[in-house]
């Protein structure tokens, strides 16, 4: 493959039909085309999840589980609905097993309050990776400043893929959970997460997985993984912000104290005890984001309706297409050599620091990450402060991998 031929883009898939569905695509930005690629951070909105939220605030909005009335039957009913989706859409054995919050990140912090400090006490041990985001570190420091836990970290190699031996060899008796990213957001690295998984129900460890930037990318069948804990966040599913997905083995959740206490979320209250309801509601106190959520079931829809297969195999080419020409370029560094990857590309230029180079190629109207990406140990292996990153979705095309390299030699032109 060179700069002058292109992957030919994955039979049956139709990248201009799917950008059409993404009206922010057809704005221009500086009077330009606009090359979105930080889809790792947030992805764009197809029309149908856009019209999906107008419509529960124009025609069916009002709070569900409560009202008699007909609006709060239709809000009820379609929220409802959302859940059975996002169970289908992970194969959960039961919508009962699915829980809203406002993102991936609170649902680790879900997990962490409620699952952590009815099960950990001082000592434990829980596993962690080198590149996991800060959501999934954070929580797991709270509660070692609370309760006294350890963490384990196992290390990343130069590709940043998982030191498998150090994993094999890191639990003990004191092991009481493994917390572990599906894809790494900064790397793009896809971990052996059922072989992560198997190792640890080997050793009667619980394994919690942070989905997020799987489930965009990939079929995720939780009851084939195994998984006892899973989680993803709407928007990065081209779906709305503020509303995020735990999924957790129905065992799990009805062991588990209620994580916040409120309106839903009850059975029965009197002054001297209060009884909560089942799961799923046990843990979803208070009005939740209905239109989102109905809009995220929206967003599932979206997808399934996709050959999800040759989704990957577009991305995948993508991701290929750019490495290869990126690698072609002097003085650039490509952080995230794993064997198998999702399509994220993450570099260095040497000499020019990634918020300048972010700088110019969004004057290109080429929108870039440039940061630590809430990976800072990840830049901490690596020994850089930052790195800019390009993320693929669904309606990025090879266009736009043009643009990114004509906007890099850009940026070296004028730092020379």
């Amino acid at each position: 493959m060179t700069a002058e031929t292109k992957i030919v883009p994955a039979s049956g898939f139709d990248v201009e039909r799917i950008r059409a569905d993404f009206p922010i695509l057809a704005k221009p930005v500086y009077d330009k085309r606009l090359v979105f690629l930080d889809s790792a951070a947030s992805a764009q909105k197809p029309q149908a999840v856009i019209d999906a939220e107008t419509y529960v605030y124009e025609s069916e909005y009002a709070n569900i589980h409560r009202g008699v009335y007909l609006l709060s039957q239709q809000a009820t009913v379609a929220y409802d609905n959302a859940r059975k989706k996002v169970a289908g859409l992970l194969n959960a054995a039961s919508a009962r097993e699915i829980v809203f919050t406002r993102n991936a990140t609170e649902s680790i912090n879900l997990v962490a309050s409620s699952w952590g400090r009815a099960n950990l006490r001082e000592g434990d041990q829980v596993i962690l990776s080198q590149m996991e985001h800060h959501a999934n570190i954070v929580p797991w420091q709270m509660l070692r400043e609370e309760i006294g836990i350890e963490l384990v970290v196992i290390p990343i190699n130069d590709a940043g893929e998982l030191v498998w031996e150090d994993y094999e060899q890191a639990f003990t008796s004191r092991t009481k959970l493994v917390t572990m990213t599906h894809v790494s957001n900064a790397l793009g690295t896809i971990t052996p997460i059922a072989e992560i998984i198997r190792v640890a129900h080997g050793h009667g460890i619980p394994v919690l997985v942070d989905g997020s930037q799987a489930v965009p990318h990939m079929p995720v069948d939780v009851q084939a993984l195994d998984a006892d804990f899973y989680v993803f966040t709407g928007h990065k599913l081209y779906g709305p912000t503020g509303v995020g997905v735990l999924h957790a083995k129905a065992e799990h959740l009805e062991a588990m104290p209620p994580y916040q206490g409120g309106g839903d979320m009850i059975a029965t209250v009197t002054f001297e005890k209060t009884t909560y309801a089942d799961i799923p509601q046990k843990f979803e106190a208070g009005t939740p984001n209905i239109a989102g959520v109905v809009a995220l079931g929206a967003a599932v829809d979206y997808v399934e309706a996709l050959d999800r297969q040759a989704a990957l195999d577009h991305e995948q080419a993508l991701l290929a297409y750019a490495t290869e020409r990126l690698s072609a370029m002097n003085s650039i560094t490509i952080y995230g050599t794993a064997a198998e990857k999702a399509a994220v590309v993450s570099f260095a230029i040497e000499g020019d620091h990634p918020h300048d180079i972010g700088t110019i190629l969004d004057h290109e109207a080429i929108a870039v990450r440039a940061g630590h990406h809430c990976a800072q140990p990840v830049m901490d292996r690596f020994g850089i402060p930052a790195t800019t990153r390009a993320s693929f979705g669904i309606y990025n095309d090879f266009d736009d991998v043009d643009a990114l390299i004509d906007g890099i030699a850009r940026v070296q032109e004028i730092f020379g």
